[in-house]
């Protein structure tokens, strides 16, 4: 049984991440605020229930957004789309050529929690969009 468990968070720990939708809702001298949507796929036999999620947008190793995701379920192989909304500092070099999204999820599983870091490297359109809405 602990094998099976080992294996299992090993299978967690490797959850995909990628971004489905970007929209800009508004943009001020501070800043601008997105929603966003990623989705998380589940490489698990794990139903992973997670809280809410902080994320953050980082350019050439700097912190330059923030945000939050929907708390969210992870059906065992499956799928979840995850709405949130970030912010942007206004002060962003638009030349940036290194984006990331990162974060750690806490999933509840059976009668623990587990830690999750995820990692997504957008592509150089979504990560245009990150940066300022042309």
């Amino acid at each position: 049984m602990s094998i099976f468990g080992y294996s299992q968070y090993a299978f967690a720990s490797q959850i995909g991440v990628s971004i489905t939708q970007s929209k800009l809702l508004n943009e001020n001298e501070k800043g601008s605020n997105y929603n966003i949507e990623l989705q998380f796929e589940n490489p698990s036999l794990l139903i992973l229930t997670a809280g809410d999620t902080e994320f953050f947008i980082i350019a050439n190793n700097e912190v330059i957004g923030a945000g939050q995701l929907e708390p969210f379920t992870l059906q065992p192989l499956g799928n979840s789309y995850v709405k949130g909304i970030f912010h942007t500092d206004s002060n962003v070099d638009e030349k940036s050529q290194s984006i990331k999204i990162s974060g750690v999820t806490k999933y509840d599983v059976f009668f623990t929690s587990i830690d999750v870091p995820f990692v997504y490297y957008p592509t150089e359109e979504q990560a245009r969009e990150f940066i300022h809405q042309n």
